[in-house]
């Protein structure tokens, strides 16, 4: 089979194409054939170590794993003599970055706990853009921001992969959502269903006086007590991506921060959760949640695909288009 091999860190450029041996499910695994993938600030963390706590668990000086991709959708070709939800045929959507990536390929074999069904109203495109972003905002939103109907609730970053999902998962809790976004994007958000929306070119928010009880930020820049002070007072902020500062303020002032006057300060790493990807397929089947695709590529645009992701202007999410 084909597959996405990268041997040193770097650009997309050291990305190739190479014939790997196909693989065949252990007794609790299943072989899939990937029809859609997609790409993540995740995969370009991997691609380029350009945080250097990923060369700590990845490899020091080249990657241990040259397989990249955690999104994923695609048709069931194999099961093994445990797996007891699927069957060959079935078509399933899922984040496999917890064994090992690997979706950018024909093939991936990983345990049946990584996938759920997909959507029975989306194409194998659509679901493959659905994981590890929506994943992201609904455990942020939901187990980190403990949104709760009626809430304010803004989203930083409401026109990427993450904030796209964000706004939708946090109106159909009930919140009255504020999308932050570029002035172009400000038709999405509200085609999405924020109920009010702010170019971030011509406001901060974190300076207009309005306070809210859940702050998301899927593309957070300013620093940390910034948004402690848009928070209203027993209020939670939710990093859920930004630059290496925010992440570290996040991670190391969050918890100090949340122990002095009742707001919490902290972030959410997305993890791959068959419950919620269950969760997730109910909210789209429902029509309160859709994907947003930018832009979908073919498998050998793959290095393409990283690159229009790392120019940084995505409007949702990009796709890669594996067999067609």
């Amino acid at each position: 089979m084909k597959a996405i091999v990268y041997e040193k860190y770097g650009p997309p450029d050291v990305l190739q194409i190479k014939a790997v041996e196909k693989p065949a499910p252990k007794d609790d695994q299943v072989l899939i054939k990937v029809h859609a993938a997609s790409v993540n600030a995740y995969d370009w963390h991997f691609l380029s170590a350009d945080i250097f706590l990923i060369r700590l668990n990845a490899g020091l000086h080249k990657p241990r794993n040259t397989r990249l991709g955690a999104d994923m959708a695609g048709r069931i070709e194999a099961v093994g003599k445990n797996v007891k939800q699927f069957e060959p045929g079935d078509e399933v959507f899922g984040d496999i970055g917890a064994w090992g990536n690997g979706s950018f390929a024909e093939y991936v074999c990983v345990p049946e706990i990584a996938f759920a069904l997909k959507p029975a109203n989306l194409s194998f495109e659509q679901a493959a853009a659905v994981p590890m972003a929506a994943l992201t905002a609904l455990q942020g939103l939901r187990d980190q921001g403990k949104i709760q109907p009626g809430q304010e609730v803004l989203i930083q970053g409401a026109s990427g992969g993450v904030g796209t999902f964000a706004v939708q998962i946090a109106k159909s809790f009930g919140a009255q959502v504020t999308a932050v976004c570029s002035a172009r994007n400000l038709d999405q958000a509200r085609a999405l269903g924020a109920d009010h929306v702010i170019d971030y070119t011509k406001e901060d928010f974190t300076q207009s006086g309005q306070r809210y009880d859940l702050i998301f930020a899927a593309n957070g820049y300013h620093p940390i007590f910034d948004y402690k002070r848009a928070l209203s007072s027993k209020g939670i902020y939710v990093m859920a991506g930004g630059t290496a500062t925010q992440m570290f303020q996040a991670m190391i002032l969050g918890s100090w921060m949340s122990e002095r006057d009742g707001k919490k300060m902290g972030g959410v790493v997305g993890k791959s959760n068959q419950e919620d990807l269950i969760f997730l397929k109910g909210l789209i089947e429902a029509g309160k949640v859709k994907p947003v695709i930018d832009r979908c590529y073919s498998f050998g645009e793959t290095a393409d695909a990283l690159r229009y992701l790392g120019a940084g202007h995505a409007r949702g999410k990009i796709v890669i288009a594996v067999e067609r």
